[in-house]
């Protein structure tokens, strides 16, 4: 075969060993043998920190490698003149443990960021660093299980019954009534950490014996700020973290449903199992909850200080009762869901770059003279312009990812 005659390859992705994973899932969804490692994030794409492999009949190649040579025919022309580069990446998240409060930045502040570091001469693997690239990371996530999250600011007559309800923060109230979200936030999270664990001790001291006797239920900011507590490795120091629990949405996403988090939007993954696509970066501003560094003057710089109505998006379902779309305002990135069964194949011509992924089943996917057999864990790469068709004996979960 003359060199890339083919628009369909096989892809493997990479596996991110962060001290939030679980030990089960994402092993046992690629089908290999789980040990005592802790699998938190698989990786389909091409970041520089985990580029995918991609298998050509060249060998395999570094999917960041494969992209130089063929940048135009894999992309599209569009996607090249306005990215230069794959613009997503997709991942599987497996969270055990709670990820830490977190606000991605702007596209301009990213760019910004990055540059001023590099400036200052910050290597990009030193822990203080805060901007690992120079792009926003605007994200979609669909829940493959129960998913519980915090999401942006409780809206303003929602915080203030919480705060009234909470008596360890009644005293809070004058400086949210009077400095509004900022003002809150910013008090709390500059408090030094003799003032927020006076604070919070008596808090934690009345939640967690309730905690423990298994009497909180998980839509209560009580459960998470306990198991926050409870899981930490110095109990001594008490999380700011713990703060955001009470003042964001804390929001559950059930199986097939996504949720948006734009640039500006606190958040954090509490629990469960997604389908994540994001713009193709790592830049996280952490604010609690994590033993990473955290930068307070940095986040509070890049949050939007104002309410957030969560939207739990079901998808739209297109024409052939297959494709559910979750579409969103990032020009990055689309995600969707496509369910087939022995009935009826999936047909579709691709624009710019796909990456699929087995979630369910086992399906077969065809492009001209090229067919793969794809089972559960396991996934592929479409270049722009294929033509394809997917199909299964039995049925399938599969999940796109694409540029719209």
């Amino acid at each position: 075969m003359s060199k890339n005659t083919t628009n369909l390859f096989a892809l493997k992705g990479k596996i991110q060993n962060y001290a939030w994973g679980g030990k089960q899932f994402i092993p046992e969804l690629l089908g290999m043998e789980a040990n005592d490692e802790k699998c938190a994030e698989y990786w389909l794409g091409a970041h520089a920190n985990a580029p995918s492999t991609i298998l050509t009949t060249e060998g395999n190649q570094s999917l960041n490698d494969f992209l130089k040579s063929n940048l135009v025919a894999s992309l599209g022309s569009e996607v090249v003149n306005k990215f230069g580069r794959l613009p997503f990446l997709f991942k599987v998240l497996d969270v055990h443990d709670m990820l830490s409060i977190q606000v991605h930045p702007s596209k301009k502040e990213a760019e910004k960021g990055f540059k001023n570091e590099n400036d200052l001469g910050i290597p990009i693997t030193a822990p203080h660093r805060n901007y690992k690239d120079d792009n926003h990371k605007p994200e979609i996530m669909v829940a493959l299980s129960e998913f519980w999250l915090l999401h942006g600011f409780l809206p303003k007559n929602q915080l203030i019954q919480r705060l009234k309800n909470t008596p360890e923060f009644v005293g809070l109230l004058p400086i949210f009534e009077k400095e509004s979200y900022y003002g809150l936030y910013k008090k709390v999270m500059e408090q030094s950490q003799e003032a927020s664990n006076k604070m919070l001790a008596p808090l934690v001291e009345r939640i967690m014996p309730l905690y423990l006797a298994g009497k909180l239920d998980k839509s209560s900011p009580d459960y998470w700020a306990a198991k926050a507590v409870d899981s930490a490795e110095d109990k001594t120091l008490l999380d700011k973290g713990i703060y955001s629990i009470y003042f964001f949405n804390i929001l559950k996403a059930n199986k097939g449903e996504a949720i948006f988090q734009d640039a500006g939007i606190p958040h954090a993954y509490l629990e469960g199992q997604n389908m994540e696509l994001m713009a193709n970066s790592d830049n996280v501003l952490r604010g609690g909850l994590t033993p990473k560094h955290i930068d307070v003057p940095e986040l509070l710089k890049h949050i939007t200080f104002e309410e957030t109505i969560p939207n739990i998006m079901q998808g739209t379902l297109q024409d052939d009762g297959l494709e559910r779309i979750y579409k969103t305002i990032a020009p990055d990135f689309e995600l969707s869901k496509i369910d087939i069964s022995s009935v009826k194949a999936y047909q579709s011509q691709s624009k710019t770059a796909q990456i699929i992924m087995i979630i369910e089943g086992q399906a077969e996917i065809k492009e001209g003279n090229t067919v793969l057999t794809l089972k559960k864990g396991e996934s592929a790469f479409l270049k722009a312009q294929s033509v394809y068709s997917i199909s299964t004996l039995t049925s399938a979960i599969i999940y796109k990812a694409t540029a719209p």
